[in-house]
């Protein structure tokens, strides 16, 4: 089986898992993406004194703001959460499910850690899908004239959040000299890449979910340990973060890679070219016979 078959045959594998599951499909990507925020609203619940008395202890902010930024972090994730599930006001939800992605990135030193920085960026790319997703077309001022097309903001959302989700696996990758390893980085490159410029983008995008799926639940596997040791807490907040990520790619698979990228452009360079043309006459010519 030559190579571009078997890339034929899992394209076909790929757009049938599509067809079945298209209708629920970005049910699914929009609640793994909002897991992680949904998660941590409920621990900011439940751990209202501890994480009241970090940043208390952290920034010498005092009680009040202390309070504050816990009651801002509750209040806002689950709001937005809920916002996004029952499709109501999804870009305001949005927005400010960024700010607190922001909020924490300085409040918990994050800026300064590389790998969950890249973590919180991938997380940021799904949610820059999930705007684009909610984003209704423009509608043109006047009747019979195209909207925006190529230059539409909602095709450089999906761009930036294509590009932001990859982060995710490049903090994945291991520089062991082992051949799995090896392997697994050649493999895990060729596909980020494939997803950043968008060709093969459902493809790819699929074979990272079951990627991801696969490393997610065996190495964030937190319902193994202990609720009173700190791992447990350190695994389940990586478990649903990456669960988002999984979310993310899932609305790329759902929603294609939108106008910028090369899926887009090969459907605008195939027509044009020679090859493509139809033999068959224009309508108002008398065809010519064949020889």
């Amino acid at each position: 089986m030559g190579q571009e078959e078997l890339m034929s045959r899992a394209e076909d594998v790929a757009d049938q898992f599509l067809r079945v599951t298209k209708q629920y499909l970005p049910h699914l990507a929009r609640l793994c993406l909002i897991s992680t925020f949904l998660e941590d609203g409920i621990r900011m619940w439940f751990q209202w004194n501890e994480q009241k008395d970090y940043i208390e202890a952290t920034w010498g902010c005092g009680y009040f703001l202390a309070t504050c930024f816990v009651l801002l972090n509750l209040t806002g994730q689950l709001g937005g959460c809920v916002l996004i599930l029952s499709r109501n006001f999804v870009q305001y939800a949005c927005f400010g499910l960024f700010g607190v992605i922001a909020l924490q990135t300085v409040a918990y030193s994050i800026l300064w850690d590389i790998k969950f920085l890249m973590r919180n960026l991938a997380l940021g790319g799904g949610l820059l899908l999930l705007l684009a997703e909610s984003r209704s077309e423009g509608k043109s001022m006047f009747a019979g004239v195209p909207s925006m097309g190529e230059s539409s903001p909602k095709q450089y959302m999906q761009l930036g959040g294509r590009v932001l989700l990859v982060l995710m696996f490049m903090t994945l990758l291991h520089f062991d000299p082992s051949f799995f390893s090896i392997l697994q980085n050649m493999v895990g490159t060729a596909l980020i890449i494939l997803v950043a410029i968008g060709f093969k983008t459902k493809l790819a995008a699929l074979t990272l979910v079951i990627w991801l799926l696969a490393i997610n639940v065996y190495f964030n596997a937190f319902w193994t340990v202990p609720a009173y040791k700190p791992m447990h807490d350190f695994l389940k907040y990586d478990f649903f973060q990456t669960t988002s990520v999984i979310g993310g790619l899932l609305l790329v698979v759902a929603l294609g890679p939108g106008g910028v990228s090369m899926d887009e452009k090969k459907k605008e360079w195939l027509p044009s070219s020679p090859l493509f043309r139809s033999p068959r006459p224009h309508p108002y010519t008398h065809p010519v016979p064949w020889l």
